[in-house]
């Protein structure tokens, strides 16, 4: 036997090598046995590879009812899709993970090995992926979080738009002139984020000026008239109509109304609207800016004479 080692042993291969030594071992140790230990090992074996069979398939039962119930769990808690599937895929290749470690012990293979592989792998992925697992994690955080849902007008890192989706490593936003923006949901999470419409309501503010002179009452009066008259107007909480600055060509009149987060812009516009036409018909001037010059009699003889 040790002839035949050393003779088809490869050149490359020091005779005192762990690996050939093992190899060596391991021949020996089959050939010194007799039929009825070949019988015994056979027989251990398959009681072994038995074991793990009906814990394979007494596992994928188990896995596929707690799949299941996890399922049930997270869609009644109102959890985003994309992340209820995330979560039962990162459960399954974990336990499936552990149970084949187990398995691999019973066949009497030492596991040591593996989990330092596992480990090394682990990390190698994880430096090489920083950036990706920081998206990840904060596309987490807003998921479970949620700072904001789909269709929510939210601003963020200087881009403002629509929720369209809440993916797993980046949020996706439609501007009001419908350009796509793809966010990294890192900077997302940790940054600040406005949610216009999470209230469901929004107030809004004018500032409408009428002239030096004109019956501020009179403009009040008009204001009041239109913002009762519009029902998209929420009466609770009150609207504000005030005298807000002595401009230098205009009365500034300031009006505050809340209504729905949809109804804001219609509102806005409508109201602008309104009262540019109304104005003038109570006899209210909406001005511009303007300079006036008041010239003295000394003033304009003096002009004369430097003509002259």
């Amino acid at each position: 036997m040790n002839l035949f080692l050393q003779l088809t042993k490869p050149e490359n291969i020091p005779e005192d090598s762990e690996v050939l030594g093992k190899v060596e071992h391991w021949m020996d140790r089959i050939l010194r046995m007799s039929w009825d230990d070949i019988l015994h090992e056979t027989i251990k074996l398959g009681g072994k590879l038995l074991v793990v069979v009906i814990i394979y398939f007494v596992a994928r039962w188990a896995i596929k009812k707690m799949d299941g119930f996890i399922k049930r769990m997270l869609e009644k808690r109102e959890l985003d899709p994309s992340l209820n599937t995330f979560i039962r895929k990162v459960l399954r290749i974990t336990i499936w993970t552990i149970l084949a470690l187990i398995m691999i012990g019973i066949l009497g293979i030492k596991t040591t090995s593996l989990f330092a592989l596992l480990a090394s792998i682990g990390f190698a992925v994880g430096m090489a992926l920083s950036g990706t697992l920081q998206n990840f994690a904060g596309g987490v955080l807003i998921l479970f979080l949620k700072p904001f849902r789909t269709g929510d007008y939210i601003e963020t890192q200087g881009e403002e738009g629509t929720v369209k989706a809440i993916n797993l490593f980046n949020t996706v936003l439609i501007t009001p002139d419908n350009k796509t923006i793809i966010l990294p949901n890192g900077s997302i999470s940790s940054g600040i984020i406005n949610n216009v419409t999470a209230s469901g309501t929004r107030r809004i503010e004018w500032t409408f000026c009428i002239s030096y002179g004109d019956s501020y009452d009179k403009a009040r009066s008009v204001l009041t008239q239109l913002l009762e008259a519009d029902s998209r107007v929420m009466k609770t909480p009150t609207y504000l109509i005030a005298l807000g600055n002595l401009a230098d060509s205009a009365v500034q009149i300031t009006v505050r109304a809340w209504t729905t987060a949809d109804d804001y812009w219609d509102v806005y516009f409508d109201m602008n609207e309104r009262v540019y036409k109304i104005f003038p018909e109570h006899g209210l001037t909406i001005p511009f800016n303007q300079l006036e010059v008041n010239l003295t009699t000394k003033q304009i003889f003096d002009d004369k004479n430097k003509q002259a």
